[in-house]
């Protein structure tokens, strides 16, 4: 349960860093630096500046958790550093009201050579802890690593997964006012990061303030309370996780806007439809303007980017032979039609679905490279137009839900092109039928023998 208390204080933080090209540079400008205090002249450079944050303020309140998501050198590992004290800013202020605990890199604070049980020591005096504090949280630190009796062998002869285990272990059960987790679980099997997300929630519960970074955008909108983005060393989003992992999204696959729409007289192709899609609109096929935005369940807070190759252009959806009903039932069948067009050749298309909780957890997703079915899919003529069927069952609880649909496809190296991807753009409620307790009905059966 997060306060309005304010335990970390982030101001104005830049770090700067001296890139040298060989290491005699680096002796150079120490005797330059030396020789200009004696002969005072103009300045003499043997590096080139690199600017690892600029200019960065954030605050955390006390129990909340926040997640620092960015690309690869995007500078949250630097930040981290800053607010764990192990690296000065070169300008701003980082504050932090209490102990930190902070796993920044695998087996940090760890001595190779020491065992395990050592290391725990080691590791809990630098945090503050004296010897019997240890020795009364021991058996609990030793019981959630779990790693057995490899805690009296050296750590040098542990596996990544054992080193984080022990890692957090240590830092997890001191109660830390602050914990700083850098990608360290993702080591972890899949067990344990359901146990320390457990732990984690306890430690929220006693006001620890968390700082989480994750390639995982799931775990972002599933255990954080904000998320915060940052990009080659700048704070570019601070709010609700979801909108800024869409906004990490868009620099992740480089966000491009959709070309304008394909004017009349242009070639569009003829598709097949079925009787209940001629029923509902006999143009379905044949539009060429988008109607994508005009339909019920359509989302106007949808997140859409991608590069033009292809648009999604029109859906339909149907429970039964209703369509656009303004709930579904449980378990019910779900028919989504979806117009698409190339503007573009495209060799090999790949049409994607994806069904997510409002929270933005998926509950389900495939595309046609998935399910082996991109061969069904045949390669795109710019100016070609054809209509995709999706069927699948709603066998999920109660609530709403949002359907993401989209066109993409691999360049040279293997790498997804989006062309069009429309996140969250329909909208489903969904009524219960069979009463059960989770997120999906799996269709249990309860037989006595």
């Amino acid at each position: 349960m997060s306060s309005e208390e304010i335990v970390i204080d982030v101001q104005g933080v830049s770090k700067r860093y001296e890139i040298y090209a060989k290491p005699s540079d680096r002796l150079k400008q120490m005797l330059a630096s030396g020789m200009r205090r004696i002969l005072p002249g103009d300045e003499v450079r043997y590096f080139r500046e690199f600017w690892a944050l600029h200019g960065v303020s954030l605050h955390v309140r006390r129990g909340e958790c926040v997640a620092l998501i960015g690309r690869n050198g995007s500078g949250k590992s630097t930040l981290l550093q800053i607010i764990a004290g192990t690296v000065s800013p070169t300008e701003g202020v980082a504050s932090v009201d209490g102990r930190v605990a902070a796993l920044l890199e695998l087996g940090s604070g760890f001595n190779p050579e020491f065992t395990g049980i050592e290391n725990v020591y080691l590791n809990a005096s630098l945090l503050g802890l004296s010897r019997e504090d240890v020795d009364a949280r021991l058996d609990d630190i030793l019981s959630f690593a779990d790693i057995g009796d490899f805690v009296n062998q050296p750590v040098k002869t542990y596996s990544s997964g054992m080193t984080v285990r022990l890692a957090f272990a240590v830092q997890a059960q001191i109660d830390p006012d602050v914990l700083i987790v850098d990608e360290a679980l993702a080591v972890g099997d899949a067990r344990f990061q359901a146990k320390c997300f457990a732990r984690l929630k306890t430690l929220r519960e006693r006001g620890t303030s968390i700082l989480l970074v994750t390639h995982s955008t799931e775990q972002v909108v599933t255990h954080c309370d904000r998320a915060v983005l940052i990009d080659q060393g700048q704070k570019l989003d601070d709010g609700d996780p979801r909108p800024v992992v869409n906004r990490y999204l868009d620099l992740l696959y480089g966000r491009q806007r959709i070309a304008p729409p394909i004017r009349e007289g242009e070639h569009a192709g003829d598709a097949t439809v079925n009787d209940q899609l001629e029923h509902f609109d006999p143009q379905f096929g044949e539009r060429h303007e988008p109607m994508f935005e005009s339909r019920p369940a359509y989302n106007p807070y949808e997140h859409r980017w991608g590069d033009g190759g292809a648009e999604i252009m029109d859906f339909a959806i149907f429970a039964g032979d209703q369509a656009f009903p303004a709930v579904f039932r449980s378990g019910e069948e779900l028919a989504l039609y979806v117009r698409y067009r190339f503007r573009s050749d495209i060799l090999r298309p790949i049409l994607g679905v994806t069904l997510k909780t409002k929270e933005g957890l998926t509950v389900y997703g495939t595309n046609t490279e998935m399910a082996l079915m991109d061969q069904s899919f045949p390669p795109g003529e710019a100016g070609r137009s054809g209509i995709a069927l999706c069927q699948f069952r709603l066998k999920c609880a109660p609530g709403d839900y949002f359907l993401s649909v989209g066109i993409a496809s691999r360049d040279g190296s293997g790498e997804a092109v989006p062309h069009d991807r429309r996140y969250d753009s329909i909208h489903l409620c969904v009524e219960p039928d069979t009463p059960f307790v989770g997120l999906a009905d799996l269709g249990a059966r309860l037989e006595f023998l």
